[in-house]
């Protein structure tokens, strides 16, 4: 699917330099930025979701273990 990014004038530069030091294409450098953003927030999701389950499974244990 295409799309268009707008960018301003120093976010641009930044790409292009960003780009060329990692050696690819402005795109291909967004597409990785892109790829990874979305890797964290769902790993930060599933991090969550977890510690949302043990502290209801395990929370008078866990407060506790804090006195």
């Amino acid at each position: 699917m295409a799309m268009t990014l707008r960018l301003t004038e120093e976010e641009q530069d930044a790409l292009r330099e960003r780009a060329v030091l990692e050696g690819m294409s402005m795109q291909e450098t967004v597409r990785r930025a892109v790829r990874e953003y979305i890797a964290k927030a769902d790993h930060r999701d599933r991090v969550a979701v977890a510690a949302e389950l043990i502290t209801q499974r395990h929370g008078v244990a866990l407060q506790r273990l804090g006195e």
